[in-house]
């Protein structure tokens, strides 16, 4: 067994300070839902998070200070903005899990209801946490020294400096102002284009683009330079190489190649990529997934035997002696009882297809198997290596393969198609999204209680902390992401003249608004077809609009893997990629229908297993490849920025992920999300949206691709300054 090293936490067992107080809290709930939403803003953008433990940690040692100055207001302790950060970093760690999984059910034919996403993100952020209680005594204690948790521990950093007077919210809310100004100048008063992009005409089929957003900007400085570096040559491969290639060697095919509709000589790009790369992508995410928790393998089997043997020994532990402060966990009794409620209420779920019969048995046993055993992995990599490089997406696709391949053996069994039918698409869709969700906050809450550890807080306030932080961040996600979905839904006339809908089958109804559909059609209300892939011949799946005669006349292409950008009102709607949330509905698909491009599939994972023989990281690449150049651009913009700035500074690796430009980049990535959201709910509106667009007022200025880069070359000049630590330094904040 590992001795623990000896640990002196900041605040003795002995002290009694205020902690769990009302007033930390609720500003921890609320900054866990900005935060949250801002994080879930970016994974389906970009597919990918990063740790918001200690921008609220910052902003709460800051915001308490300031209510201080009130008569009668005491300053928060240490161990109350220790209770913020652990309430609020629950919201990131949901916000991933829901953004990888949740979209995944319009692309099966489902409807993206609120109900079905707040029940999942609440159930598997809540279970996640009740697992991990019972791990903290043999990761964070016994093995303290060993595991070093990297953002738990810079995190009680920050909070130890900000008890002894120092802080730098100054930079977080520089960053956020900055970010918020731009965004909504961009996107809002659309002053200058949001994606410049130009086509190489020496280079038929190749296109240079950069999205010039503040949160990709700052994604990419905080991922640092190598990450963003893979990822944008991952960009470089699909933009450069393949797209380029299908167009050179499908250029006199006289026939469209499966899985496209039209002839290679006539598709742009887009079409390229949303016909051919998006599988090749897709395949290689996949594999580098896989390959991450295969490496993960030896950590896998040691977490498990610590983390069972750590179970039998803490409830032996707690009968024969007292617990001291720093000690006192909540007691196992309500962690079993807690899980076991939580299963039961996710099997007996309706909207979760899993039900009380046989399916949602073996989907209740699976969700219990896995989600300890990943809560426990992710747990551990995090001490290892920092949540940013925990493999949740791995575990997930993992989660699902065994997932359909157990439904599929099963349906040897039972062959009369409900295990492999739609509701059984749904079915392991919730299982994976309720063990993704799990994971994720597993691993976020294994950091909070190191930072605890730390700086000597009382783990069972902790704990019922980061529970009350996933509840109210889970319940406001689910509308965010539906927000986020409506705000980007296209209306697209289709005709299939052979295709006729059983209307009879139709209860649901859509009326067309002014700014969806010709002014004839306003008002005029459509039956709803819902339809997955493979149900209907010679029909893509998706959502359509239908007359009374079964009759198609749109499809309702969402904001969410939609590929529709213009309305009929011809203003143009903001598309999100959520790369990972469509690898799922394809391994769903592919594995339960067999109708996948597999040759494009291996071409994917193919690529995935030559960088890692070349010692490159797979799945950062492999997720470049999926996404659009113009992602990745910025992003590698934001890691080489990082790079000059460590250059500039000459600081350690250590030293650079506590520095002011770490707090900038953070600022620009909350004010750029939370902008975003903003803009997507106005949007709503077509009158408010015509208001605030200025481009006609400026035409010269908003159709010039060179404005758009003056101003992100002045965004990122600011962080260059920031990193460098040039401006907003502490000892220029203490003039102030």
């Amino acid at each position: 067994m590992t001795t623990a090293a000896k640990h002196e936490p900041y605040v003795a067992d002995s002290a009694k300070l205020p902690e769990f107080t009302w007033q930390a809290v609720v500003v921890g709930a609320i900054l866990g839902i900005v935060f949250g939403a801002s994080s879930l803003y970016l994974v389906l953008k970009v597919g990918m998070t990063v740790s918001a433990s200690i921008p609220i940690a910052v902003l709460s040692i800051t915001l308490f200070r300031l209510f201080s100055r009130i008569p009668g207001v005491r300053r928060a302790t240490i161990l109350e903005n220790n209770i913020v950060q652990t309430t609020g970093s629950a919201g990131e760690s949901i916000a991933f899990g829901v953004g990888v999984t949740m979209p995944a059910l319009m692309i099966l034919g489902y409807e993206m209801d609120i109900a079905r996403v707040m029940i999942v993100s609440s159930l598997g952020g809540l279970l996640g946490v009740l697992m991990m209680i019972p791990l903290r005594r043999v990761f964070i204690v016994k093995q303290h020294g060993k595991l070093q948790f990297p953002e738990g521990t810079a995190c009680a950093d920050v909070l130890i400096v900000g008890e002894k007077g120092g802080s730098s919210a100054k930079t977080v809310f520089a960053g956020f102002g900055l970010a918020t100004a731009y965004k909504v100048m961009m996107s809002g008063f659309k002053l200058w284009n949001d994606t410049p992009e130009r086509l190489l005409s020496f280079f038929k089929g190749a296109t240079i683009s950069g999205e010039v957003a503040p949160e990709l900007l700052g994604v990419g400085y905080i991922i640092g330079t190598q990450i963003s570096c893979v990822m944008v040559a991952g960009g470089i491969l699909a933009s450069w190489v393949l797209i380029p290639a299908i167009k050179l060697f499908g250029e006199n095919a006289a026939a469209p190649l499966f899985p496209a509709a039209k002839l290679i000589k006539d598709m742009s790009p887009a079409e390229i990529w949303k016909s051919y790369v998006l599988y090749i992508g897709a395949g290689s995410v996949a594999a580098g997934g896989i390959i991450s928790l295969f490496q993960a393998l030896p950590t896998i089997w040691g977490s498990i035997k610590s983390g069972l043997s750590d179970i039998a020994a803490g409830a032996g532990q707690a009968s024969g002696k007292v617990k001291l402060r720093t000690e006192n966990d909540l007691p196992n009794w309500i962690v079993v009882a807690g899980s076991g409620a939580l299963v039961f209420l996710i099997a007996a779920a309706p909207a979760l297809g899993l039900g009380l019969g046989l399916r949602g048995i073996l989907g209740a046993l699976l969700i219990v198997v896995f989600g300890f055993l990943f809560v426990t992995v992710s747990s551990r990599i995090t001490g290892e290596i920092g949540s940013s490089s925990n493999p949740i997406s791995g575990m997930t696709v993992a989660t699902l393969l065994l997932t359909c391949l157990a439904f599929v053996l099963m349906s040897k069994l039972d062959p009369n198609g409900a295990w492999i039918g739609k509701g059984a698409r749904l079915t392991a869709l919730s299982i994976a999204a309720v063990v993704c969700i799990a994971a994720s906050n597993g691993g976020t809450t294994a950091q909070d209680l190191k930072t605890g550890f730390l700086v000597g807080a009382t783990p069972r306030y902790q704990q019922i902390a980061v529970l009350v932080g996933a509840l109210t961040s889970a319940l406001v996600i689910g509308a965010t992401l539906l927000l986020l979905n409506d705000a980007g839904t296209v209306y697209a006339p289709r005709s299939f003249p052979a295709v006729k809908a059983p209307v009879h089958e139709l209860t649901e109804t859509h009326k067309m608004r002014s700014s969806e559909a010709p002014a004839a059609e306003a008002g005029v209300a459509f039956k709803v077809w819902r339809v997955g892939e493979g149900e209907v011949p010679a029909l893509p799946s998706g959502q359509y609009l239908v007359d009374d005669g079964g009759v198609i006349r749109y499809l309702v292409d969402p904001g969410i893997n939609g590929v529709e950008t213009k309305r009929m009102d011809g203003t143009t709607a903001q598309k999100y990629n959520a790369p990972k949330a469509r690898l799922m509905s394809l391994i769903i698909d592919g594995i339960m229908t067999n109708k996948l491009p597999w040759g494009l599939v291996l071409l994917g994972v193919s690529i995935s297993l030559v960088l890692e023989l070349c010692s490159v990281p797979s799945l950062p690449f492999a997720v470049g490849v999926y996404l659009p150049l113009s992602s990745s651009t910025p992003i590698f913009v934001g890691g080489l920025v990082r790079w000059l700035a460590d250059r500039w500074t000459r600081k350690s690796a250590a030293e650079s992920d506590m520095s002011p430009g770490i707090l900038f980049s953070s600022g620009y990535i909350a004010g750029g999300a939370i902008a975003g959201i903003a803009i997507a709910m106005l949007s709503l509106s077509p009158s408010w949206a015509q208001r605030l667009d200025l481009s006609g007022a400026f035409p010269a200025l908003a159709q010039c691709d060179g404005t758009a880069l003056v101003a992100f070359g002045a965004l990122t000049v600011l962080l260059l300054l920031a990193g460098s630590e040039k401006i907003l330094t502490e000892k220029e904040s203490k003039r102030g």
